[in-house]
C-alpha cells in the first residue's frame, strides 16, 4: 500500500463501474440522469466530463470500493508545503513567557493578552528512528547523528528559522522511540492479560502499521477482534504532546501544531483518523465554551523522509552543513513538566546507565527487526518470567515470514517440545494475505468430513491461531523499507557516499542488487543508535538544566531513581510505568482513553447493486452481473 501512495508511481486508475461514495454537493448538476461520479470505460466517455469530486483523507479511509492513488490529496493536505505555510501563517507561542505568567498567577484573560495571541501556536515534531536511519545512510553518519541533524534543521538557528515570515521553527523535537517503549510495555501487558483471561481471540495482531489496518478494516472484518487496541508510537506521541502541553500551559489543543516525520505515506492516513483527535480524550467539561468545535488532530501533518529533503531544499538549507550535535541549552525551550521532559528527552549517559545489565547485542537487534520490535519485546517479557527458557527462530516460506517459539528450560529443545509461547512475523501484503486466510473462520458445509475440518479450524493447530502474537507490517523488509524512505536513485548523483559498485544504478534506477545493498545500509544505520561514540553529549544534553530552569509541575524527580529499575530487552520498564501513571494524573484522563484506540469495519455500497435490487437476484444472476461488469462473457 505504501508503494501505491508514492508520487513516483502515481496511478489514478479506478475500476470501471465503480462510483465514488463521496459526491460533492457544490458541483453543477449533470445534464443527464447518469451518475457523474461513475468511472466508465473509454468508449463511453462523454465529450463534456463533470468536475472531479474532492475527496479528503478521511473520505479515503471510509471508502471500500475505490482503488485509486490518493497521492494528490495526500500531498495537498499533508506535505512540505503545508509545513512552510503553517510556519508562515502563525506566530510562535513564547513558552518561556507563558510559563512565567503562569507562575506569577495571571488570570486567563491576562494570559491571553500578555503572552498568548489567539493565532499563536507551539510547533512540535516527532521523528521516527527509520527516518533517521534513512538520512544516516544518505549522509554516511550514524542514526543518532542523523537525529541531531534533523533537530538542528527543525529547531536550530541554521535550519527552518533562517526564513519565513516569522522565522519560525519547532519548539520540541521528540524521538518516537520514547513512546515506542510505552507501546512495547503496554503491548506485553495486553498479550499477558489476553493469555491469562482469554479476553481476546488469538493471535493478537500488531496495529501500528496503518496500511495493514486500512486493508483489514475494508476487506477482512473478521480480523478486527484480533487487532491490538494500542495506539502506534506516532499516535501516542501526538496524544501525549497535545494533552500535556494544553493542560500545563492552559491553552487549547488547536494552538499546538504537531508534525510527524515518518517512513511511509500510510502514516498520513493514520493521522487523519477520527479516533485520533482530541474529541476522544478531551471531555466537554474541560472546554465547555468550545464543545461544539471541530476535533483537533493529535498529529496535524505527516511528511516522509524524502519530503524532509524537499522541505530543506525549498527553505534553502543544506542538511549536510548543519552541526551534528544537540542544540545548546540556551537554544532549547523548557518543557512545562519535568518528569515528562526527563522521559521524552533523556540525558543519554544517564539513560544508558540504567541499561548496563543488558548491553547492546547485534543478534538481539536483528531478531527485534526494524519495525519497533513489538514481537521480540513480548517474547523477552515472557522469557523473563521463565528463567532458563530459550527463544527458537524458524524461517518461513520467505525472509519476511519468521516463527518464534519460547521453549521451556526443563525440556531439551526438540521438535516435540511444547513451547510456552509461539509468535510470528509477517511482512509484506503477499504474506499478510496468507495470514488472513489462515485466520478466516471456517465456513459451515454439509459435505462429508466438514465437521472434522471445522473442528480442526477452530482448534489450537488451525491456521494462525497457534500464535499468541503476530507482528504484521505492510512493507516487505519492515519499516526501514517504507514507501516514503529516501531511495538510492534520489541521492546517487549528488551524494558521493552512496556511490560504489555495491549500490548499482543503471539509467536512473537501482538494480535489484543495488536496492538490496541500499536497504542493508539503512538497516545498518538503524541498528547504530546504541554505538558508544554517539553518547557523549557533554553539557548539551536536553535535561542538563540548572535548578529552576524547568518548572517542577508536580515536584516529581527522575522516575528511574524512585525504584530499583526492571530492565527487559534494554527497556527500563519501571521508568515507563512511572510515566504511564504520571501522564493520566496530569491531564486527568484515564490511561485507557489516552493510550488505546478502536477500529471499525468500513463498508459501502460502492460498485454494489442497491439492496432492493440484490434481493431480486438469485446467485446465478448475481454472478453473471459481476462477470459482465468485469468484461467477462456468459
Amino acid at each position: 500500500m505504501s508503494a501505491i501512495l508514492s508520487a513516483d508511481d502515481l496511478n489514478d486508475f479506478i475500476s470501471p463501474g465503480v462510483a465514488c461514495i463521496k459526491p460533492v454537493e457544490t458541483l453543477a448538476p449533470s445534464a443527464d440522469n447518469s451518475n457523474p461520479y461513475e468511472v466508465t470505460t473509454e468508449d463511453k466517455v462523454q465529450a463534456s466530463n463533470p468536475a472531479p469530486a474532492s475527496i479528503s483523507l478521511t473520505d479515503c479511509l471510509a471508502c471500500s470500493g475505490c482503488v485509486t492513488s490518493a497521492e494528490a490529496v495526500l500531498v495537498s493536505l499533508q506535505s512540505h508545503t503545508e509545513v512552510l505555510n503553517t510556519l508562515d501563517s502563525y506566530p510562535p507561542l513564547d513558552v518561556r513567557r507563558r510559563l512565567g505568567d503562569l507562575q506569577n498567577g495571571l488570570t486567563n484573560g491576562a494570559l491571553s493578552q500578555s503572552s498568548t495571541p489567539q493565532d499563536a501556536k507551539i510547533f512540535v515534531a516527532s521523528v521516527s528512528p527509520q527516518v533517521r536511519a534513512s538520512l544516516a545512510a544518505t549522509y554516511g553518519i550514524s542514526e543518532r547523528k542523523a537525529g541531531f541533524m534533523i533537530e538542528q534543521f527543525l529547531s536550530g538557528s541554521q535550519g527552518l528559522r533562517i526564513g519565513g515570515q516569522h522565522n519560525g521553527g519547532f519548539s520540541y523535537v521528540v524521538d518516537t522511540n520514547q513512546m515506542r517503549e510505552a507501546c512495547l510495555v503496554l503491548g506485553a501487558e495486553e498479550v499477558a492479560e489476553s493469555l491469562a483471561s482469554k479476553s481476546k481471540p488469538q493471535p493478537i495482531l500488531t496495529s501500528a502499521c496503518p496500511g495493514w489496518i486500512c486493508y483489514a478494516e475494508k476487506t477482512h472484518p473478521h480480523i478486527l477482534p484480533h487487532l491490538s487496541a494500542l495506539k502506534s508510537p506516532q499516535a501516542m506521541s501526538g496524544t501525549l504532546l497535545k494533552s500535556v502541553l494544553s493542560k500545563t500551559l492552559n491553552i487549547h489543543p488547536s494552538q499546538i501544531w504537531h508534525l510527524a516525520i515518518m517512513p511511509c505515506f500510510d502514516k498520513k492516513l493514520e493521522a487523519s483518523r477520527e479516533e485520533l483527535t482530541d474529541r476522544w480524550w478531551r471531555s466537554a467539561d474541560q472546554d465547555p465554551a468550545n464543545s461544539n468545535t471541530s476535533p483537533v488532530r493529535d498529529v496535524d501533518c505527516v511528511i516522509t523522509s524524502r519530503e524532509l529533503l524537499t522541505l530543506a531544499s525549498v527553505r534553502g538549507v543544506q542538511l549536510s552543513s548543519l552541526p551534528l550535535k544537540p542544540l545548546s541549552r540556551s537554544d532549547r525551550t523548557p518543557f512545562p513538566d519535568s518528569s515528562i521532559s526527563e522521559f521524552l528527552f533523556p540525558i543519554s549517559s544517564q539513560h544508558k546507565a540504567t541499561q548496563l545489565s543488558l548491553p547492546s547485542n547485534p543478534a538481539v537487534e536483528t531478531a527485534a527487526g526494524t519495525s519497533g520490535g513489538y514481537l521480540y519485546h513480548i517474547l523477552a517479557t515472557e522469557q523473563a518470567k521463565h528463567p532458563g527458557s530459550t527463544i527458537s527462530v524458524q524461517r518461513g516460506r520467505n525472509a519476511d515470514v519468521i516463527e518464534y517459539s519460547l521453549l521451556p528450560a526443563s525440556t531439551p529443545p526438540s521438535l516435540s517440545t511444547k513451547p510456552i509461547m509461539k509468535c510470528a512475523r509477517y511482512y509484506g501484503f503477499r504474506n499478510i494475505q496468507n495470514l488472513v486466510r489462515k485466520l478466516k473462520p471456517a465456513r459451515q458445509s454439509k459435505l462429508p468430513g466438514a465437521a472434522r475440518r471445522t473442528a480442526t479450524a477452530n482448534g489450537i493447530g488451525a491456521g494462525g491461531s497457534e500464535y499468541a502474537y503476530v507482528e504484521v507490517m505492510a512493507c516487505p523488509g519492515g519499516c526501514t523499507n517504507g514507501g516514503g524512505q529516501i531511495k538510492v536513485e534520489d541521492v546517487v548523483d549528488t551524494l558521493p557516499v552512496t556511490r560504489g559498485e555495491a549500490v548499482t544504478v543503471v539509467n536512473g534506477t537501482a538494480t535489484p542488487q543495488g536496492q538490496k545493498e541500499w536497504l542493508r545500509r539503512v538497516d545498518e544505520a538503524y541498528f547504530s543508535a546504541d554505538s558508544d561514540e554517539d553518547h557523549d553529549e557533554g553539557e548539551n544534553g536536553y535535561n542538563n538544566h540548572e535548578n529552576g530552569d524547568v518548572p517542577m509541575t508536580n515536584g516529581h524527580a527522575d522516575p528511574s531513581s524512585k525504584h530499583s529499575p526492571t530492565v527487559i530487552n534494554n527497556i527500563n520498564v519501571t521508568r515507563v510505568q512511572d510515566l504511564l501513571a504520571h501522564w493520566p494524573a496530569i491531564v486527568q484522563v484515564p490511561l485507557q482513553t489516552l493510550a488505546y484506540t478502536s477500529y471499525r469495519y468500513v463498508d459501502s455500497d460502492v460498485g454494489k447493486a442497491s439492496k432492493a435490487k440484490v434481493k431480486t437476484l438469485n446467485d446465478t444472476e448475481r454472478i453473471a452481473q459481476i462477470a459482465g461488469l468485469s468484461g467477462g462473457g456468459w
